[in-house]
């Protein structure tokens, strides 16, 4: 009798069905495959939670320090040349008079909306410097200078040969007149006695600025914080 034998794979990778038939086990290749691109999907679906967290972080910081520490303006208008051109972006501290009273010469944005004057000349936000503390009085007691309290105001930050003229044409009914809307009118110097909580303001640019003189004294409510850099153009960056 002839004698047969049955030659066994020496395959390691090799495995029998129930029914003999020999299946091939997967490769260690192709294992490694698919755990590389697992390990390729985790790693991208972390940066994406990653970036996502980042940005949300970032915007909620930004709303928070708008909202409570500093604020950009742009300056649009003429009326505090030459300390601020049209086109000048500033930093306003919102904190400052959380931490101290306001000071005269201080460049303060204020909001338009406490204060009806400034409201009906249709401007949201204004940027003008404080010249008179509540309780003071302002006079004209030189043709181009004016008095805080019976003295003159020292007004360094102007340029040479500035005028400034109180009144600025202001009128009632067509005339000229010597009483600024919004000013106590009690007052034995005359001129214009700033109300309880109130602040006198005007810009720079004395000619071209439509401030206190025109609209009266603005609410210290009204307030949105103290300008104290100037952050563009880069070659005018500096502290106020």
């Amino acid at each position: 009798m002839t004698d047969e034998r049955v030659e066994t794979s020496a395959d390691p990778h090799a495995h029998t069905s129930p029914d003999g038939a020999l299946l091939e086990a997967p490769r260690a290749g192709a294992t490694s495959d698919a755990s590389v691109e697992r390990h390729a999907k985790k790693g991208l679906n972390r940066t994406i939670i990653e970036w996502v967290v980042l940005v949300v972080a970032a915007i909620v910081i930004a709303v928070v320090i708008k909202t409570f520490l500093f604020q950009a303006f742009y300056i649009p208008s003429r009326s505090m040349v030459p300390t601020l051109e049209v086109g000048d972006r500033v930093l306003v501290n919102k904190l400052s008079y959380d931490l101290h009273d306001v000071h005269r010469g201080d460049i303060v944005v204020f909001s338009s909306g406490p204060n009806r004057e400034w409201q009906r000349a249709g401007i949201d936000d204004l940027v003008k410097r404080v010249i008179a503390l509540p309780g003071e009085t302002l006079t004209q007691c030189q043709p181009e200078r004016i008095c805080i309290d019976g003295r003159l105001l020292d007004e360094s930050y102007l340029p040479k040969g500035t005028v400034t003229d109180l009144y600025h044409g202001t009128q009632v009914n067509g005339q000229p007149t010597d009483h600024i809307t919004g000013c106590a009118a009690d007052s034995p110097l005359g001129g214009c006695t700033v109300p309880p909580g109130e602040y006198f303001v005007m810009g720079d640019n004395r000619a071209e600025s439509s401030d206190a003189r025109d609209h009266g004294p603005i609410k210290g409510s009204s307030i949105v914080g103290r300008v104290f850099v100037r952050i563009w153009p880069l070659t005018r960056i500096g502290f106020l």
